[in-house]
């Protein structure tokens, strides 16, 4: 049975110059790219099958990312339904030279688990063990969009 902080990936993106919008900045569509992806990954990772995006739930852009930092992705699963995974997915800037973080984006997307003909199949349930597990289901559980509760 996985668990919530087994499902936590963590991935970094330099923020080159075709990553920018015309305000040297990180476009949007790409850190969204890229929460998607790593969320994905943690899906996956929970549910042992492939997984696609559903729904995309709260996705708040509080600041930019500048071009030359790094776009830090975080993710995790922290409930999961019979077939659909529940992923809080965080984006920070990080200065590569200091590694001083600022969250910039963060948002809520349900995965469903398909099997090969792409038709949604059971995930297994989601262990909450340990005190990592639980402050990290708590904190996703506490700042969930209403709609979700």
């Amino acid at each position: 049975m996985p668990s919530v902080s087994g499902t936590y990936i963590e991935n970094r993106q330099r923020v080159q110059p075709t990553h920018t919008n015309n305000y040297e900045s990180a476009h949007g569509g790409n850190v969204v790219k890229w929460m998607d992806e790593i969320g994905a990954m943690s899906a996956m990772r929970a549910a042992g099958e492939t997984c696609v995006t559903a729904k995309i739930n709260g996705l708040d852009f509080k600041r930019p990312v500048p071009q030359g930092d790094t776009c830090v992705i975080e993710s995790y699963v922290y409930a999961v339904g019979r077939t659909s995974l529940r992923t809080r997915i965080r984006a920070y800037r990080e200065s590569p030279r200091t590694g001083e973080r600022q969250l910039t984006t963060e948002s809520y997307f349900v995965f469903v688990a398909v099997d090969e003909s792409g038709t949604p199949t059971a995930v297994p349930e989601l262990a909450v063990t340990g005190d990592r597990c639980r402050e990290l289901r708590d904190e996703a559980l506490a700042a969930e969009p209403d709609e979700e509760r």
